[in-house]
């Protein structure tokens, strides 16, 4: 089966999670992904626990379809084989903080050029440039900076960290995916490879569609807990059941509201939508105490005859064995691989994404990989 990326050679510097999330992609859509880790320990994200074999599960989820090839790129051998390799990749990746590669002698400049073709993306916290290049962080100082941690929680209540690495993911690795394919077609038309960065704090910032924009128009600062997606309106909100379970209500636009007051029983509330303040918080409390009356499995029997943009909170072993999961084979199992993956979330109709081979154990393609360079012999000679 063809495959989009299926003559695309990606070298993977990077560690832990929003590079190795940028080129799993790659991966699942045919680029042949090769992970250049340092001999002793390689990947950090290897060490996690628990373990699906010898490895973490999270370093197997997100390094399927890869190869794994050890090079000490502090030694002038590994950097002759590197820049070996460079010479027949297409892309390069890599996460470290601005000046490491410069330090090695392997910055974009040298690399391109012996290979000026080469497309270089370097993911960091707070891009190439700037003040703040340099400095270290996570996901948490990303969308502080961003301005998106102080939404974050509420009413008159600390900022709460999400459950998912915002700026690392969304902000990272997949802005460094829409940049690498934006590169490849530009190299088509000109080609010339060229440098992307890619900064997670810049990507955060890009995720404030609902709310930066309004501040930018009229300078009013949104609070906390006060924004009509995360928290403000009784019709966007989690209730709680009887059963101690959770409800998820969305009935933003006025015809899904009025559903969600026929399904509580309670047409009276529906010309108060878009409400004051105070108000909203009275309907919140009196919603609360409705919702409180039945189980969660009760709630959703209910609103299975209204369409009223409401569902249950479920917990992953609940999310595994939904139908509309299993549908989209958004978890499955894979013959030949140990145990369940994450599925792939872009569906193509004539050229889909597989997954086909386990992570790789740490140099398990030094021979395959080096062996075609005719430097396999020389890495085992020193």
């Amino acid at each position: 089966m063809n495959t989009p990326l299926q003559s695309i050679r990606v070298l993977d510097l990077s560690r832990l999670l929003p590079g190795p999330y940028c080129t799993m992609y790659l991966a699942d859509f045919g680029a042949e992904v090769i992970k250049i880790e340092e001999p002793t320990v390689g990947d950090y994200a290897r060490l996690e626990e628990p373990k699906l074999g010898t490895d973490s599960a999270i370093f197997s989820s997100l390094n399927r379809n890869k190869k794994s090839v050890t090079i000490d790129l502090k030694s002038e051998e590994g950097k002759e084989i590197f820049l070996e390799l460079v010479k027949t990749a297409d892309v390069l990746v890599e996460s470290f903080r601005p000046g490491v590669m410069e330090r090695l002698g392997l910055d974009y400049e040298t690399l391109n050029s012996i290979n000026s073709k080469l497309i270089y993306c370097a993911i960091t916290g707070y891009g190439q440039t700037g003040p703040y290049a340099k400095l270290p962080g996570h996901d948490l100082n990303y969308i502080s900076y961003a301005g998106l941690l102080n939404l974050q929680g509420g009413r008159n209540q600390k900022p709460v960290p999400p459950a998912v690495q915002i700026a690392d993911i969304g902000g990272g690795s997949l802005n460094a995916v829409i940049g690498i394919l934006m590169a490849l077609q530009a190299r088509n038309l000109t080609g010339k490879g060229q440098f992307v960065d890619i900064s997670m704090m810049d990507g955060a910032v890009s995720w404030l569609q609902t709310t930066l924009p309004n501040y930018l128009a009229n300078n009013i600062l949104p609070n906390r807990g006060e924004l009509p997606l995360s928290g403000e309106k009784a019709c966007y909100e989690v209730y709680e059941t009887l059963d101690q379970r959770y409800l998820a209500v969305a009935a933003l636009e006025s015809k899904f509201w009025v559903e969600f007051c026929r399904g509580i029983e309670r047409e009276d509330l529906i010309d108060s939508l878009n409400a004051p303040q105070n108000v909203q918080d009275e309907m919140k409390t009196e919603i609360s105490q409705i919702i409180q009356s039945k189980t969660l499995v009760e709630w959703v029997e209910i609103f299975k005859h209204y369409n009223a943009c409401v569902s249950p909170v479920i917990t992953f072993d609940e999310m595994e064995n939904n139908p509309q999961i299993k549908d989209r084979q958004m978890i499955k199992d894979y013959p030949g691989l140990i145990g369940k993956q994450i599925g792939i979330p872009i569906k193509l109709s004539d050229t889909p994404g597989s997954i086909y081979s386990q992570a790789p154990k740490l140099g398990e393609h030094n021979k395959d990989i080096l062996d075609t360079l005719g430097m396999y012999a020389k890495m085992e000679k020193d």
